[in-house]
């Protein structure tokens, strides 16, 4: 997820303790306070359903490259990373996909592509 959400957090808390000091102009907190509760709203639709998306990708780019495997670690750190590496070969095998002229494996990992965006869009979203 981009950003990660401990950064976010951590510059909302500091958001929230530069507006809880009294001399704070009542404008610029009220934005600052709406700001913060609209991210935190977002940060909790994300952190709650992210371990479910990346292992559901996981799983979709290792079929795409034939490999096995499973995540046994299940910590979003651990999946990122390996989400992570399997993007970037999926990457090396869409070129080589693309440069053998295979249009059915190229379409296989756009229609994943397609499926990990819907997979990620935020209940805000307006499309």
């Amino acid at each position: 997820m981009n950003p990660p959400v401990p950064p976010v957090l951590a510059e909302l808390a500091a958001l929230m303790i530069r507006n809880a000091a009294p001399n704070a102009p009542p404008a610029e907190r009220a934005s600052d306070l709406g700001l913060t509760a609209a991210l935190l709203g977002l940060a909790a639709e994300v952190w709650d359903r992210q371990a479910a998306i990346l292992v559901e990708e996981n799983r979709a780019i290792r079929a795409l490259l034939a490999e096995t495997g499973e995540d046994a670690d299940l910590r979003i750190s651990a999946l990122q990373a390996e989400n992570n590496r399997l993007r970037a070969a999926i990457i090396d095998a869409h070129a080589a996909a693309e440069a053998a002229g295979d249009t059915a494996r190229q379409d296989a990992i756009w229609a994943e592509l397609v499926a990990s965006t819907e997979r990620r869009k935020l209940s805000t979203a307006p499309v």
